[in-house]
């Protein structure tokens, strides 16, 4: 009733569960889809991810009680452009909406610090990284990165013209320079850093 007395507004189809929410979706394109997370059937998590995917032309915006961080940052990752809470006020829920429908992103005043959190701690994170990068020799660099693409110690050593243990001498001094303890950490560094693309994370490398 709200949305429908808006000028600018109209509600297009309802949904009782998350899969004939789903349904709906793909039958009549909707500008906005306003989804709750808790919802029989097929979650509002599941619903959200099937409708993104298959509605690129359709912005999610969750309207929720969930006020859990955790349950935030899920939505948006998984391609919600608002998260709201039940308890805001009419006007919020409409400004939402429409800031929104404008390709924007609109996320429950009390629950906003939660992502500015988020991005000062994922700077600082790249800082430090930035900072651990300078301390690396050119050669304990040029390794790190064949390692990071998943060569061997053996493969390295062929195709820099040296030992083996000189390669593993300098993936000692790299690990722990940079407090490195899993080749997961290494890619995740490498990648950080742009030494390393994602789509070469998909390919064996050549011997």
């Amino acid at each position: 009733m709200l949305i429908d007395s808006q000028p600018d507004m109209v509600v297009v189809s309802q949904a009782s569960d998350g899969e004939k929410g789903v349904q709906a979706a793909r039958e009549t394109r909707p500008d906005i889809f306003l989804l709750d997370l808790t919802m029989p059937r097929a979650g509002g998590m599941t619903a959200l991810q099937a409708i993104v995917r298959d509605c690129p032309g359709t912005r999610a915006l969750v309207l929720t009680m969930h006020d859990d961080p955790a349950y935030v940052r899920s939505a948006l990752a998984a391609g919600a452009r608002g998260y709201l809470l039940k308890r805001a006020v009419d006007t919020e829920l409409l400004a939402a909406i429409r800031a929104v429908h404008r390709g924007g992103i609109f996320v429950d005043p009390s629950l906003a610090d939660i992502l500015v959190q988020d991005l000062i701690a994922k700077r600082g994170g790249r800082a430090a990284s930035a900072q651990a990068f300078k301390i690396l020799s050119d050669r304990e660099l040029q390794v790190l990165k064949l390692v990071a693409q998943g060569y061997t110690s053996s493969q390295i050593a062929k195709r820099i013209l040296v030992g083996v243990k000189t390669v593993e001498t300098y993936r000692s001094r790299f690990a722990e320079k940079l407090g490195l303890r899993t080749r997961s950490d290494l890619i995740r560094f490498a990648l950080e850093m742009g030494l390393l693309k994602p789509e070469t994370l998909e390919h064996e490398p050549t011997p």
